[in-house]
């Protein structure tokens, strides 16, 4: 099978943990041993996010203040490069160096016009306490929003035209390769009328990202792996119930927190409408969500809409 499998943050850096080099290659390595039996076996696409590293980059970049400060899509590009590197390394790794790994630095039309420059919603970098974040959006001029009991800085979000590199990446993968791709969403780029490209100010949804990739090259499967064990309605609530299966015309019309899990299901029910089928659940239950023991289903041929636990 074709299978595009998009790494939550959660892949890449626990929340609460210092965002050190150490950290990224330990979380990405345990990450890489639960793919190792799905990489031997299938056709596989790899993407990442990157919110809290191109967050990162980006105080970084503050703190050296003889240059104008870089921008958000070459920061995207850098982290693209970062963690691409160590998962094409931890992947050939745990692979014994059976596969061959490649890492492509990707870049993700988007249309100028989209709303969500008005709107800003994609979390990025570290969490601050509410007095840090004023005095983080007074000084740099950011937008902040909740995360959870902390806040963050929040930027445009655009959603994806189609990715750039869909047909290169498919020749990879007719030639055997596994590919590491869509890092962050890629690098979001506009065209013009004479087809000159340029970066733009933001960062693309992963999952968004990866659902177009993923319906480009006729994948078979998509799946999202964060930590939690089912997508769920009323989610942290006495009326929360998980969902097992959905149909995407059914969960399309459930409510879900922006910036968190509603881009999930924006990509699944695009997905599932070109006709495959998206798995959302845990990296450390990886065979258990294939087996379908655990985890969301959201496919196009389910008369039910939606079935519960």
């Amino acid at each position: 099978m074709r299978i595009v499998v998009a790494l939550g943050g959660n892949a890449l850096a626990r929340r609460g943990e210092p965002m050190t080099a150490d950290r990224l290659r330990a979380n990405v390595r345990a990450s890489c041993g639960a793919l190792a039996g799905l990489a031997r076996e299938q056709e596989l696409v790899i993407t990442h996010g990157n919110g809290p590293q191109v967050g990162l980059l980006a105080l970084q970049n503050l703190a050296y203040r003889d240059v104008a400060a870089y921008p958000l899509d070459i920061l995207g590009a850098e982290t693209q490069g970062m963690i691409g590197y160590v998962i094409q390394q931890e992947l050939t790794n745990a692979l014994n160096g059976e596969r061959e790994v490649a890492a492509i630095l990707t870049t993700t039309e988007v249309d100028e016009a989209d709303p969500a420059f008005e709107h800003p919603t994609k979390l990025i970098g570290p969490q601050y306490s509410a007095q840090d974040a004023a005095e983080a959006a007074a000084e740099y001029r950011w937008t902040i929003a909740r995360d959870g009991s902390a806040f963050r800085r929040v930027v445009p979000s655009p959603s994806p035209v189609r990715v750039m590199q869909a047909p290169l990446i498919r020749t990879l993968l007719e030639n055997g390769q596994l590919v590491v791709c869509v890092g962050g969403g890629g690098v979001p780029v506009k065209t013009d009328g004479r087809g000159r490209q340029s970066g733009v100010q933001a960062v693309v949804d992963k999952d968004l990202a990866s659902a177009a990739l993923a319906a480009e090259l006729e994948a078979d499967t998509l799946i999202m792996l964060t930590d939690a064990a089912y997508v769920s309605e009323n989610w942290g609530t006495p009326a929360q119930r998980d969902i097992l299966t959905a149909s995407p015309e059914a969960i399309s019309e459930l409510p879900f927190e922006e910036g968190s899990m509603k881009p999930k299901i924006d990509a699944a029910v695009r997905f599932a409408k070109a006709g495959g089928r998206a798995l959302i659940g845990p990296l450390d239950r990886l065979d258990d969500l294939l087996a379908r023991r655990v985890g969301t289903e959201i496919r196009s041929d389910l008369p039910e809409g939606i079935v519960y636990l």
